[in-house]
């Protein structure tokens, strides 16, 4: 029997937590249920099957998600859309522990790869979304010495993600493609140590996905971190984007989604994680998704 996200745990907005830099990552999921039943909306179908559907999003997809699922519920306020947003490397691995889910999205080929490999994707649903990009942030009028990934070891403490969740492996690739990191066949294996050590030995606070990166760096506890152009939406007043990392250096930065096999799921569920996902790649998602920088030019 597969798992139940527990929808009390998952009520709300995502909680944003974070380590100091003088500490180690906490590893707890940011586990978030958005969306909540509409009883009421003109044009709907009253006699719609109420429903509820499981949607693991990479934690960079949470705001704008919340906002398509309210659009969404507009015109399906029969389906109740229940968020699970962390790393894609930690959603990938709960899918795999039989955690019961409808739909991934992810911040990386490699996860939706490895889904697929597994034969835990419903073949022909995959497609990709959008693109994003890696920045190094710092707080405004920081006074930060770091012009971007070439001097990264030059900070106080740097907010950096493991090497599972794909923004750190982004920055790792970027890192070695300046020759600051030593070549691997694998960036996702290079340790926050070896990062550390290559960098002159620069503190760094191991983070478990791109939000609490984020979080890190806009509440002071990091001088500077590694996170996505569109994680910095809504913080305009408070960080400073010092270097946009091109695509040279990380390689694209491609969201992929696509239907998960949930046995469990009945007609209903299963006909709402269908049309979940093609308002996700529709033309009035995608204008959703520029507005909040992300690339839908994929």
């Amino acid at each position: 029997m597969k798992k139940k996200i527990i929808t009390a745990m998952l009520a709300g907005v995502m909680v944003l937590s974070t380590a100091g830099c003088a500490g180690s990552s906490d590893s707890g999921s940011d586990d978030t249920g958005t969306s909540e039943d509409a009883s009421s909306g003109s044009g709907t179908d009253t006699e719609a099957e109420e429903t509820e559907i499981q949607v693991f999003i990479a934690a960079s997809l949470n705001t704008v998600m919340t906002e398509l699922a309210d659009m969404y519920n507009e015109e399906h306020p029969e389906v109740k859309i229940t968020y699970n947003p962390d790393s894609s490397g930690t959603l990938l691995t709960q899918i795999e522990e039989g955690y019961e889910c409808d739909i991934f999205f992810s911040a990386a080929q490699k996860q939706m790869d490895d889904l697929e490999a597994d034969g835990l994707m419903v073949e022909g649903t995959r497609a990709d979304v959008v693109n994003n990009q890696v920045v190094v942030v710092s707080l405004k009028d920081s006074g930060t010495k770091v012009t971007g990934l070439e001097n990264l070891g030059e900070a106080e403490s740097v907010a950096l993600a493991g090497g599972s969740v794909p923004v750190g492996r982004y920055t790792r690739q970027a890192l070695i493609n300046l020759g600051i990191l030593p070549k691997t066949d694998d960036p996702a294996s290079i340790t926050t140590e070896e990062v550390s050590e290559t960098l002159g030995g620069v503190e760094i606070s191991e983070q478990d996905n791109v939000s609490k990166v984020l979080t890190a760096v806009a509440e002071g506890s990091c001088e500077v971190g590694t996170t996505y152009y569109s994680d910095t939406y809504g913080y305009e007043d408070q960080l400073d984007i010092l270097q946009t990392v091109s695509y040279a250096l990380t390689g694209d930065v491609i969201y992929p989604i696509a239907r998960v096999v949930n046995e469990e799921a009945d007609d209903a569920q299963t006909a709402a994680a269908e049309e979940f996902l093609e308002f996700i790649l529709s033309d009035k998602a995608k204008a959703v998704f520029e507005s909040y920088y992300f690339d839908t030019n994929v």
